[in-house]
């Protein structure tokens, strides 16, 4: 599915005040000193010897509609379309599927894929349910309030977790009598599990994009709903809370799922020993950092709950390295209810949140508080800066540092079509990482779609004095570059092998 080395790990007392980046953006190192960096105690790495390995020996099986004979399906004729009961399930646990029919049969059938290398077919089929029987179900009319659309559809069938299914990236393909086939993805988690890296699925903003039924009457997400004369784009008609018991729109994938995916595919390829959670697990407090050397965010992760960031930025500072892959992430802030399945944010142009309790209001996270003291840029690094109509070539900087080792990248040299989507850079004016080396790795400018001017997109990694590192690609193509066909590139590979390797280094000190 397509979108729309070897340097030293402290810095002499000159070299603390040394600029590093070109252009438009720099940014000066914080003094970091060798006698000074205390590494958290991590164990070696299990690439090549984990339960992933023998599990992507298995035959793969894509589980796409046309490569099984099916038709994809859409929310105007809703041929077949269902969601689940959860985000994410642990083993031996239960996961419900609500599904509906409106085909002339109510037969149906439900198969599970998980998401892995497999030999590049990209998935394995797991299981298929037995064939069984879905409703025709209507759209429920949304919440007057607040725009939600709450789908009370009767279970259709029940799947406990095999003991011996791995943590993954899973997907439901629901198979319609009439040749459709629907989609609905979800998490199996192992959190009793220490893995070398944990991958993190960002649900809060898959749903927060989401604008299920695109039907020119119901749909609504945070950004747009239907008006009367059923154009959607206004403001005024988007929703305040929207909840997960409801399908994705049109095929059932949620926007930009395949950034999440591409990573999956990639590390799995490469060996690595990785779980994976969602957004949801880290806001209730689910994960555990000190089981874990990262934590990988390889999609697009734009809403934050205020516990989702107090565990991240508690698991980096219990030497917990993290990655985010994509852009625009932790942009709005937002509250998490209903046990995890309703997200609230009421953004700030047109309400005004009544109900901001202790944590404030939902709205963007650097007017949070005054002077933009609770910027993302402050554990990020760099923060959202614009978006772009199509996308820009990367241009790399400072490839004499170990990220851009084995590329063959020289200073000024472009990654083509790599800053797409939305971009994230270094804003001067705003908070920064305290007590970190930080280096820029690309400066390329962009025109802003908004019509905001020339805008700079940089690849920022941090590190702190402990030796723990933050990697921000600030792209959306990334991940996709990783392993999505199309995309592909050998040199962001390599990087990303880099910076996988380094953060999964044993420290034993």
């Amino acid at each position: 599915m397509r979108l729309f080395g070897s340097s030293k790990p402290g810095v002499s007392r000159r070299q603390a005040f040394k600029v590093f980046g070109t252009g438009a953006v720099a940014i000066a190192a914080y003094e970091v000193l060798d006698s000074e960096i205390r590494y958290p105690m991590r164990p070696a790495a299990r690439t090549g010897d984990n339960p992933l390995v023998p599990e992507n020996a298995q035959a793969g099986h894509d589980w796409r509609a046309k490569a099984n004979g099916k038709k994809d399906v859409n929310d105007l004729k809703r041929q077949i379309q269902g969601w689940a009961s959860t985000d994410s399930v642990s083993r031996g646990e239960t996961i419900d599927f609500h599904v509906s029919t409106h085909a002339s049969s109510p037969d149906c059938t439900i198969s599970i894929y998980r998401v892995g290398h497999y030999g590049g077919t990209g998935s394995r089929l797991m299981t298929t349910s037995p064939t069984v029987q879905a409703k025709a179900c209507e759209v429920p009319k949304f919440a007057k309030d607040f725009g939600t659309i709450n789908c009370p559809w009767p279970k259709t069938w029940s799947l406990e977790i095999p003991k011996d299914w791995k943590s993954g990236i899973y997907i439901a393909a629901f198979d319609g009598a009439d040749g459709h086939r629907g989609y609905h993805p979800f998490t199996v988690r192992e959190l009793d599990r220490g893995s070398d890296i944990l991958a993190i699925q960002p649900t809060t903003t898959y749903q927060a994009y989401n604008i299920w039924p695109m039907d020119k009457v119901t749909g609504k997400s945070f950004y747009k709903g239907y008006d009367d004369r059923g154009v959607l784009g206004s403001l005024e008609y988007r929703a305040i809370k929207v909840s997960y018991n409801r399908p994705y729109a049109q095929h059932g994938l949620p926007l930009l799922f395949e950034l999440d995916a591409a990573f999956a595919r990639w590390a799995e390829e490469h060996g690595h020993d990785v779980t994976y959670a969602t957004s949801v697990d880290l806001h209730e407090g689910r994960i555990d950092p000190e089981k874990y050397s990262t934590m990988v965010y390889a999609g697009h992760d734009e809403y934050w709950s205020t516990e989702m960031r107090r565990h991240a930025e508690a698991a980096y500072a219990a030497g917990t390295h993290q990655a985010f892959l994509a852009a625009n992430s932790m942009y709005w802030h937002v509250r998490v209810e209903d046990e995890g399945r309703t997200v609230t944010c009421y953004k700030e142009k047109d309400l005004k949140d009544p109900d901001g309790g202790e944590n404030g209001p939902t709205i963007r996270w650097r007017k949070l508080q005054k002077k933009g003291k609770a910027a993302e840029q402050g554990f990020l690094g760099v923060q959202y800066n614009g978006i772009l109509d199509y996308p820009m070539p990367m241009l790399v900087q400072n490839t004499d540092h170990w990220v851009w080792e084995g590329t063959g990248l020289k200073d000024g040299d472009a990654l083509p079509n790599l800053v797409a989507g939305e971009a994230d850079g270094f804003d001067p004016d705003m908070p920064r990482p305290k007590g970190v080396q930080q280096v820029l790795l690309s400066n390329s400018p962009y025109p802003d779609s908004l019509g905001r001017g020339t805008r700079i997109q940089n690849t920022s990694l941090c590190v702190n004095k402990r030796g723990t590192m933050m990697f921000v690609a600030g792209t959306y193509h990334w991940s996709l570059a990783l392993a999505e066909e199309g995309y592909q590139d050998e040199r962001v590979r390599r990087a990303m092998g880099n910076v996988v390797g380094r953060m999964l280094t044993q420290r034993e000190s």
